[in-house]
């Protein structure tokens, strides 16, 4: 395929949950923003701890990205499922590389494969099958080797025996997956150089950028019952809002973590808890409390795919009016129509997609 320079590719790895898909698009998108470049990943999963269909995306630019993307250039697939799932998110000239260790696809489609597994075994280090299709991915897109070499050596330099050995199979691994890729006569386009800025980059996920605004707003109390997909913001809650004054606490349900803020709300803590669609409901009474008593408190909802207990991994945006109107009685927290009320309107809304 002909090479075109561009400052935007999507990425996406699909298979089975506990497959590495998540860990290699995480390795690929931190690599990405050490280079310079501007990156989001979305990943989705089931609930349960290993298998079921699951994908993870990440998007690299030079451009800030205000979403993960729709058309995939590049697909890396672990299984005929996931294939079958995912090949006709492919954009026009995009290229899919498949597991051969698992599944073969008859010749002359816009596709390659290869043995992840196997090229791993062969640098001693079974564990950099992830960095050898890293590799394979870089190659497609132009993404310089020489970057993700830098990765590794961040990422594995812990100052334990064996830093070395792991650091050199890894990126003997990156390089076996770009052989393969280039060999297969296939090229999604190049990516044009980084435009770093003149400050340090990190990544973030949604949950933690803002488990972070609420302590730098002055956040003092914290209580929370784990839900996905907010159990985050409890745990790093509980690693971070620490020291004099501070106080974070996992409680026994949602019903006593709305009673908790609203007290400490009363005492004059700024007071926070975090939840789901579920767990708001079951919030709806104290929320209630909270207005009629006009009682300050913050209550994140981060938002699932489903109503009741479905879909716990999945997000969407569906809990918009719930959170406008939380409880019995006629109350609603914002006037969307007044000019205090549209800014409110759309923090609520930027808010309730984090994480």
């Amino acid at each position: 395929m002909s090479e075109n320079h561009s400052q935007d590719f999507v990425i996406r790895f699909a298979g089975e949950g506990g497959q590495g898909l998540v860990t290699s698009a995480d390795a690929m998108a931190r690599a990405a923003a050490n280079a310079g470049y501007f990156v989001s990943t979305f990943s989705t999963f089931p609930s349960q701890i290993m298998g079921g269909p699951a994908s993870s995306q990440v998007r690299i630019s030079n451009t800030p990205v205000l979403c993960s993307g729709d058309n995939v250039d590049v697909l890396v697939v672990l299984d005929e499922y996931a294939y079958n799932s995912h090949r006709d998110d492919l954009s026009e000239n995009g290229v899919a590389i498949y597991n051969s260790g698992e599944f073969q696809l008859p010749e002359g489609g816009p596709y390659f494969g290869i043995d992840a597994d196997e090229l791993a075994k062969s640098t001693g280090n079974t564990r950099a099958a992830n960095m050898v299709t890293i590799g394979a991915v870089a190659y497609l897109i132009g993404f310089s080797l020489e970057e993700i070499d830098a990765f590794i050596t961040q990422r594995f330099t812990r100052g334990r025996p064996g830093d070395d050995e792991i650091i050199e199979s890894n990126k003997q691994a990156i390089r076996l997956g770009a052989d393969v890729a280039a060999k297969s006569g296939f090229s999604v386009g190049k990516l044009t150089p980084p435009i770093p800025p003149d400050y340090d980059q990190i990544m973030i996920t949604g949950n933690a950028a803002l488990a972070l605004g609420a302590v730098t707003a002055g956040v003092d109390f914290y209580a929370g019952y784990p839900i996905s997909p907010a159990t985050t913001i409890l745990v790093w809650m509980e690693q971070n809002l620490v020291g004099p004054g501070r106080f974070a606490h996992q409680v026994s349900s949602e019903i006593e973590a709305i009673s908790a803020i609203v007290g400490a709300g009363y005492a004059g803590k700024k007071s926070m808890t975090a939840t789901a669609g579920p767990g708001l409901s079951l919030m709806s009474e104290g929320i209630g409390l909270a207005w009629m008593a006009e009682i300050p408190c913050v209550v994140v909802d981060v938002q699932r795919g489903g109503p009741s207990t479905g879909l716990p991994t999945k997000s969407e945006q569906s809990d918009l009016m719930l959170c406008l109107n939380p409880g019995h009685g006629r109350y609603e927290h914002t006037n969307p129509g007044s000019r205090i009320g549209r800014r409110v309107f759309r923090c609520r809304i930027s808010g309730g997609k984090l994480g």
